[in-house]
């Protein structure tokens, strides 16, 4: 059963001031999506004032309509070639030196879209060689040779975000399947070279229970995951799922410690985490120390 109202904690405003304005204004100009706006983020004020972004590559529509996801499905259009110029030009506009780009999900492309990424990491090295990228990918339907490609790019993280525990899969991700999702974080450690660290994120708030949770937790680490996203699920429309419970602010510290005792080293857990939320931040942490931080 839904709890209802939020509690004081969560009603986070967006607030646009000018700078929230002209970026979300340059993006439009370059013809550009991020995941901030199209998933209806709470952070989205936070993150366009400072002028940082999370890029949504192969358009605005998805080929799947996870209950949860406020992003657009339907019909979708080819791969832009001048995606990744475009992106580029928006980051060396804004002085962006650390961005992640993900995607919507295309099962009607033979590769997920796996090229299309390698592709705009081309074209933003190609102008930009020193900068930081994650790269927050779909499940490719299990192509390990999509995985594979991705992984092998010249980045700092691989990103798979598992989103919910494995009885949630029929009602919030139609389309995606746990296992495979497990199997794709496994493949990117075990082929992953060095600075590329393997990340995950998740959500609560579904209708989860805290045991599946931990389960989830020992399944990523053992899967090789090295740093974890987790954060509230807010329900971004009525026509998508009601949240079932908000858990306190300090849960999220307990769960950050469950998950650190599985043995994933770099945790970041909060109510308005999200995978991209502070994603510099947990890179670094996880590669000056080693790991072993709940952020």
């Amino acid at each position: 059963m839904s709890t209802g109202r939020r509690p004081g904690w969560l009603r986070k405003e967006t607030i646009l001031t000018p700078e929230v304005i002209a970026h979300r204004e340059r993006i439009a100009r370059l013809g550009l999506h991020t995941v901030c706006e199209s998933a209806r983020c709470p952070n989205l004020s936070e993150c366009f004032q400072a002028g940082n972004a999370t890029f949504l590559i192969l358009g605005d529509r998805c080929t799947r309509d996870c209950a949860f996801c406020a992003v657009g499905h339907g019909s979708v259009e080819a791969p832009d070639p001048g995606e990744g110029a475009r992106i580029a030009e928006c980051m060396r506009a804004v002085g962006i030196r650390y961005a992640v780009i993900t995607s919507v999900t295309r099962d009607d492309l033979p590769d997920g879209g796996a090229a299309h990424f390698a592709s705009v990491l081309a074209a933003i090295r190609s102008s930009l060689p020193d900068v930081g990228l994650e790269l927050l990918v779909p499940d490719f339907l299990g192509s390990m040779a999509a995985v594979d490609l991705v992984v092998d790019l010249p980045i700092q993280v691989f990103a798979h975000n598992l989103e919910t525990v494995a009885s949630q899969y029929p009602r919030a991700r139609r389309g995606a399947d746990y296992r495979r999702s497990l199997g794709v974080l496994e493949r990117a450690a075990a082929r992953r070279r060095l600075p590329t660290r393997v990340k995950t994120g998740v959500m609560v708030g579904l209708g989860e229970r805290r045991e599946e949770l931990e389960g989830l937790f020992a399944d990523a680490a053992g899967a090789g995951v090295q740093i974890l996203t987790i954060g509230q699920y807010l329900r971004p429309s009525w026509d998508n799922l009601p949240v079932e419970r908000y858990p306190a602010p300090e849960e999220f510290d307990e769960l950050g410690a469950a998950a650190r005792a599985a043995g994933i080293p770099v945790v970041v857990s909060g109510p308005y985490v999200r995978s991209s939320y502070l994603a510099e931040r947990a890179f670094r942490e996880g590669t000056e120390t080693g790991g072993g931080k709940t952020v």
